[in-house]
């Protein structure tokens, strides 16, 4: 895997560990360009032995992943190619998510900073994740856009967190601070930040280090949960919703007002509600 071959992504592999980290300013919008290296990159070391353990971070210490980039509002057709490969009765999104899922190597996320939308779903997709207490958050702020999660949100954090936290998670639209995720179960654990890339660290390095088969046999001996009806059920939800004009004028309204801005991020709830309020 040469070092040139991604440009939002920067990758290194020592000691069974792929560490792969995000690297798309100013906040990390989850766009095509991003989503097609990150898929690459899933596929390129699926059948490597000599990867066991996957650790996703940030290179920006704001953002993990902001969300799907917003100016897809105006690109209907950017994710066409992608939608190609998905299997039937997925979004592009859900196959995002479901291949993150059940990717064979065991994956962690480092959350040292914002994680909404497809971001949190991310999070939520993968086998463990760990925050770092004061700074990583964590959010579903779909319904603020007139939408609901249609990456998988809906499903992931349904069974993860049970239907109740679940609806607070997407209809509440807030940021979660890193010890509520935790309480909740959305993050494995919420760690102190002069802890947390020593704990994060030494987990993967002690993974990668069992024998060989070891990691493979626990995911098998503890099935994916099969969310495919309800991922049916999400979609059309999320398709409905997005086909209607407050979703169009939220979206591209928030972009208006700073959205995906450093300075817009930091406060996007309060930005969407404040949109959310005016009259369309």
């Amino acid at each position: 895997m040469t070092e040139d071959r991604y440009s939002k992504i920067r990758v290194s592999i020592a000691a069974g560990v792929a560490r792969v980290t995000l690297d798309n300013p100013p906040v990390n919008a989850l766009d095509v360009a991003l989503m097609k290296e990150l898929r690459d990159f899933l596929s390129t070391v699926r059948d490597l032995p000599s990867v066991s353990v996957i650790v996703f971070d940030s290179a920006n210490p704001d953002f993990f992943i902001a969300h799907v980039d917003m100016a897809l509002i105006d690109e209907p057709h950017a994710f066409d190619e992608m939608a190609k490969d998905a299997p039937a009765g997925l979004n592009v999104f859900q196959d995002f998510a479901e291949t993150l899922r059940r990717q064979p190597q065991l994956t962690i996320v480092k959350l040292a900073g914002i994680a909404r939308g497809g971001g949190a779903e991310f999070v939520a997709a993968a086998d463990m994740s760990f925050a770092a207490l004061g700074r990583g958050r964590l959010a579903q702020c779909e319904a603020l856009m007139g939408i609901v999660p249609g990456g998988g949100g809906t499903q992931l954090l349904a069974h993860r967190l049970g239907r109740a936290r679940a609806l607070e998670v997407i209809l509440g639209a807030d940021l979660f601070d890193a010890e509520t995720a935790e309480r909740y179960g959305w993050v494995n654990r919420a760690l102190p930040a002069d802890e947390f890339d020593g704990f994060v660290e030494r987990l993967a390095h002690n993974i990668a280090a069992l024998p060989p088969g070891v990691v493979a046999a626990a995911k098998r001996a503890m099935p994916l949960a099969d969310l495919s009806v309800g991922l049916a059920r999400e979609h059309q939800a999320w398709a409905d919703l997005f086909a209607l004009p407050a979703a169009a004028r939220l979206i591209r309204g928030g972009l208006a007002r700073g959205a995906q801005t450093r300075e817009g991020e930091l406060r996007l709830e309060e930005l969407l509600r404040e949109l959310g309020a005016m009259s369309p």
